[in-house]
This record gives structure tokens, sequence and C-alpha cells, in this order.
């Protein structure tokens, strides 16, 4: 008997030949796919160790686009590894060819700073299968979503991409809300020291407001931009910059505006101190080698929340 991670294990009846219980197999033992496995029971969401019996077997699934289906066992080759196809992609112990599920979860992941192994303890997982989930184009159960999602603190349609395309803010407002301003020391904390902000500008076109990623270095708000371009015309002006974000399945959110003064950056220590400290590269592209910093004389916020918190 071998298998894979994201295969059933079915133990049937000894007499009547039906499924007696079936369940997911989240964690292998062996390199070449022999027993025991960690199985995630589908009757009770467990995950316990399994010796396989006479009476079990492994039923391959394809996990890919569309409904589950049979699939090639896969064959042991001399050092171990599976070398069998796997929804046409790389083997199992091959290079890792996420799908997009998988890739958010592990950005997130990652962006809060969680190891593979405090994610699957919250999720109650097994290490194995969250690795599995990353680095191929899984497509987990509903369940396993929304655990990964409630130990990730988002949400199931972040994971899945839904309403990538959609303004935020389209669920329903909660029942009895509370809208309360933030104090100076909470603005801040929330500005934190990077992400994606928008900045509020006039150009010889009109008003603009312009998303921009940025830093936070020494309470300045910096971030980068071409000489030409629209944020550029900050530079010499008062300006508003704003941050938020909207918690959806909560209907819960929050917002941040800081107002000052916008000058280039000319120092070149500074400008190297300032890319030194960025933590990303500008989302747009393109030459944008010009920072830009904003030092508030102004930092107000607000907060959305149930009204018991």
């Amino acid at each position: 008997m071998r298998a894979q991670l994201g295969d059933q294990l079915v133990v049937e009846s000894p007499t009547t030949g039906a499924t007696r219980r079936d369940g997911e197999i989240v964690g292998l033992h062996h390199a070449d796919g022999t027993p025991p496995y960690d199985v995630r029971w589908s009757d009770t969401d467990d995950v316990t160790l399994v010796f396989p019996g006479p009476d079990a077997h492994v039923r391959h699934v394809e996990h890919g686009p569309g409904s589950p289906h049979e699939r090639p066992r896969p064959t042991v080759g001399e050092a171990g590894e599976q070398t069998g196809a796997v929804s046409g992609t790389t083997p199992l112990h091959g290079a890792p060819n996420p799908g997009d599920i998988g890739r958010r979860v592990a950005a997130e992941r990652e962006r809060q700073g969680l190891a593979r192994e405090e994610t699957a303890r919250r999720a109650r997982m097994a290490p194995d299968y969250l690795a599995y989930l990353e680095e191929q184009p899984a497509d987990p159960s509903l369940a396993t979503l929304i655990r990964l999602a409630d130990a990730l603190g988002t949400s199931v349609a972040a994971l899945r991409g839904g309403g990538i395309d959609l303004p935020p803010g389209q669920g329903y407002a909660l029942l009895h809300p509370q809208l309360r301003d933030l104090g100076p020391d909470e603005c801040r904390a929330r500005l934190s020291t990077h992400g994606v902000g928008r900045v509020a500008v006039s150009t010889p076109d009109g008003p603009a407001v312009i998303p921009v990623n940025y830093e936070v270095v020494d309470d300045a708000i910096a971030f980068r931009t071409a000489p030409d371009s629209a944020p550029a015309s900050a530079v010499g002006t008062e300006v508003a910059f704003e941050v938020d974000h909207v918690d959806e399945a909560m209907s819960q959110g929050w917002s941040v505006l800081a107002v000052g003064p916008a000058r280039v950056v000319t120092d070149p220590d500074e400008v190297r101190r300032l890319a030194q400290h960025a933590h990303t590269t500008p989302w747009a592209g393109g030459e944008r080698e010009m920072w830009v910093s904003i030092q508030p004389t102004r930092l107000t916020g607000r907060r959305i929340s149930p009204r018991d918190q």
C-alpha cells in the first residue's frame, strides 16, 4: 500500500464491502508513501495516526480543477521518491509548483511571521499537509480552508482570491456598530512601518488620489515615485495621506489620515537609508527612484467595531 498527501484512506466493512469510514491522508511518515499515515477522518475531522489493516485501501484522488477522479498510482524510484505524475505537474518531492490557494496561504503566513509548524497547529492539521497545500496545486476542502482562514485571521474568500476585482466593504453593516476616534499612539501603530496607502494631491488635471507603497522612517511617511508622475505633484505642498483596513468577514475596519508638507529627498545618505529600510519595491514597477517624504503635522483616525468592544 502506497499513498500521496491528499489521497483518501477507505476502511470497508469486511462483510458487506460498504465504506465504513474514510478520511484524507494529511501526513506521510515514509518517503515511499507506505504506512503509517496521518488521516483526517471525514466523520469527526480528527487527525490520527493509522496503520491500515486488511479492510483498508487507498483511493488515489487527483486534486485539481473539476471533480476528483482516479489517478495512476505512483511508482517508487531507487531513492524512494515518487515518480508518478500528479495532476500533470512535478512529483510531490520535486520542485514546488503551488496553486493560487497555496500561494495565498504561504504569503499570508509569511506576512504574519508565522512558522509553518505553528500555522499547522493553529489549523489543527499536520505540518506535512500544510506543506503539501502550499507547494502543490491542491484543492483543499471547505473545512480545511475555514480552519486555515481562522488560523491566519483572514477569510475563506480571501484565500480563494474571491472579490479581488471588487472594492472592499460590500458586506452587511454590524447590527450595533460603534464608530470611535483613534488616539495619536493608536494612529501611529496602525500606520505601522509600511504597506499601501493613498496620497491626495492637486495635479494640472485636477485633484487626484493615488495608491503608493510607503514606508515609515523616523515618524515620516516616505514613498518612491517618478519625477513626472502624479504623486510627484505632492512635493512642495501640504498633502493628505490615508491608510485603512477593512475586515470583510466581521464588517469592521479602521482608517488613519495624516496631513503635512511633502518634500523630495535629495540627501544621498538619506536616500540610501530609505532604500535600505524599504520592505518592497513599488508594485507598479518601472523606474521610481525619487523619494518623497511627508512629515505629518496632524494625525487622526477612526475605527468601526461592535459596540461591546
